[in-house]
């Protein structure tokens, strides 16, 4: 594979890249806001059943208040109801489903052993809004038997996700890079926006729904981006720092969900904050590795011409001595570009073609399912920490930060599979800790949740450019949808998996754990590829990792042997 010496000749992270990196990251700072908006959008607020007529008086054990926004704050859900009196001297006992007419009360106290009528809520609650001030929830009232509505809201944005990674992913190998995200960029910033004039539930969800495939287009298809526009030097740092942008989304999504509590305007205010770059995505250039694959010399050339001038170095390489011998000799004797030649129809099937491409994909597709799984465990198990909501959640977004520094030192020194792998052993070891730990030993449970998030997030993070080293130019793109596809099943089966504290309260860790053991031992039976140039078709792929007698009885003598000379 010589397309390689691009970055030999060209530089691996100069002015050029430099400028095309920081500005396709700064799009990826809106995936992870769009990701995780949905923390705020959907919060639910304290309620109870609103009562006919104006509230007098309100007793809550020891508390007393003259309305319900008083007492509110301090209610607890599944504590004793809240007793009121209205100015027509009817007193309700209030939950948050369900209210019962006291009969013939004798005086107004907080306990009652006379009858009582119950009458369910019928739409009519009130909230309380010192914390949240209006969410999807107050405003179509998805609290009681319409709960689940708003339970619904995140699976459904990840499903979205699932399909926009696979189908995103696919097209992109087909028609190039640039045209996915700029079409993803822009559907991005109108999706968002027209989020927030949404007029009921379902065109919310709707909109949502199409807002996920778009965001998970753009994350899936950037990261290939920056891996073929920069040298095996820097790519370690550029891929896994694609991370960090997403990550900085999650702190603005905490720092916005603080300053503003009205989830229309927040949408709002999410949605616009990447909208320059906009202004500048029609101007990227497709790869080069993509131009070469599909034949394209003429534009090839002029790229790397313009490269080359842009970063003050002389032009020396030519497109000729990016190809294998016998293309460079056909393109040199016609002195035309090759004409188009009729494409095989690669497939996801594709990624199976052989027993070693079956196992590696099959091991790859696991660790993006745990690095999901685990990450969103982590996270929902987080909220449980007390303390401030706002807060908790920027230090979830803040603590994968080192995490890829981390990551990033590691891969370098020690190779990619050496990270991945202690990385998952790590989280396991979190998980197994978290269930030990007494319930009153909060500073410890904080601790051991934020080094389960900063080993899942290494895995996590590393996988991408892993993902991308082990698959070929032609199905790259593809691999990393597929496997994006699995990452968001994991996001999707881990609301469920949570939900299973209710048999056992540290089963949800003892799930995670077990599975990033089983698959952080199966990781160090993939190949390594620190160091190892970018393959181009699936037999150079196969033939990563293995022994020279391996090699060739994989891509056959002769064809090793012009490897040899190649190198």
């Amino acid at each position: 594979m010589t397309v390689e010496r691009i970055f030999d000749e060209l530089g691996h992270f100069k002015r050029f890249q430099a400028c095309l990196y920081f500005a396709a990251v700064l799009q990826a700072v809106a995936c992870g806001i769009q990701y995780l908006a949905s923390v705020f959008l959907v919060e639910t607020p304290n309620f109870v059943c609103g009562v006919p007529g104006n509230i007098t008086d309100v007793l809550y054990g020891n508390l007393t208040g003259s309305s319900l926004e008083d007492i509110l704050p301090d209610f607890k859900s599944k504590s004793r109801p809240l007793v009121v009196r209205t100015d027509e001297g009817d007193q309700w006992e209030l939950g948050r489903c369900h209210s019962a007419l006291r009969l013939d009360p004798k005086g107004f106290t907080y306990d009652f052993d006379g009858n009582k009528t119950m009458r369910a809520c019928d739409k009519n609650f009130v909230y309380d809004h010192s914390e949240v001030y209006q969410s999807i929830v107050t405003d179509w009232d998805l609290v009681c038997e319409r709960e689940w509505l708003a339970k619904l809201c995140q699976p459904t944005f990840m499903l979205g996700v699932l399909i926009g990674a696979l189908v995103f992913g696919d097209i992109a190998d087909r028609v190039g890079r640039v045209r996915i995200m700029m079409f993803t960029s822009l559907c991005q910033f109108v999706l968002g926006v027209s989020v927030a004039f949404s007029g009921n539930y379902y065109i919310f969800i709707v909109l949502r729904f199409l807002l996920a495939m778009v965001s998970s287009g753009y994350l899936v298809v950037v990261f290939v981006y920056v891996t073929e526009f920069t040298g095996i030097k820097v790519r370690t740092w550029t891929s896994m720092h694609v991370h960090a942008a997403f990550a900085v989304g999650i702190m603005v999504v905490a720092l916005t969900g603080y300053l503003v509590r009205v989830w229309w305007i927040y949408q709002i205010i999410l949605s616009t904050c990447t909208s320059p770059f906009l202004l500048f995505c029609w101007k990227f250039p497709e790869t080069p590795f993509y131009l070469i694959a599909k034949g394209r010399y003429k534009e090839a050339e002029t790229l790397l011409e313009t490269i080359a001038r842009f970063n003050g170095l002389d032009y020396r390489l030519k497109v000729e001595d990016l190809l294998e011998p016998e293309n460079g000799k056909a393109l040199l004797d016609g002195g035309e570009e090759r004409p188009p030649q009729p494409e095989k129809k690669l497939s996801i099937l594709d990624l199976f073609g052989s027993w070693r491409m079956a196992g590696r994909t099959c091991t790859v597709w696991a660790i993006w399912f745990i690095g999901s799984l685990g990450y969103y465990v982590f996270s929902l198990g987080s909220v449980n920490l007390g303390g401030n909501q706002y807060i908790n959640l920027f230090l979830a977004g803040a603590v994968e930060i080192p995490s890829y520094l981390v990551g990033c030192f590691a891969m370098d020194r020690i190779g990619r599979k050496r990270t991945c792998a202690p990385a998952l052993l790590l989280a396991g070891v979190a998980c197994m800790l978290i269930i030990a730990v007494p319930a009153d030993i909060e500073i410890l449970a904080i601790t051991l949740c934020m080094i389960g998030k900063f080993a899942i997030a290494i895995a996590f993070g590393l996988i991408y450019l892993y993902s991308c080293e082990l698959y070929p130019t032609i199905v790259r793109s593809l691999a990393v949808g597929s496997g994006s596809m699995m990452c968001r099943v994991g996001s999707v089966v881990a609301p469920f998996c949570v939900y299973l504290a209710d048999v056992w309260v540290y089963l949800p860790q003892l799930i995670v754990g077990i599975l990033a053991f089983i698959i952080g031992v199966l990781t160090l039976l993939l190949p390594e590829t620190l160091g190892k140039p970018l393959t181009t078709t699936l037999e150079e792929a196969e033939a990563l990792g293995c022994e020279p007698s391996q090699k060739n009885s994989a891509l056959g003598h002769k064809d090793a042997e012009d490897r040899v000379e190649m190198k």
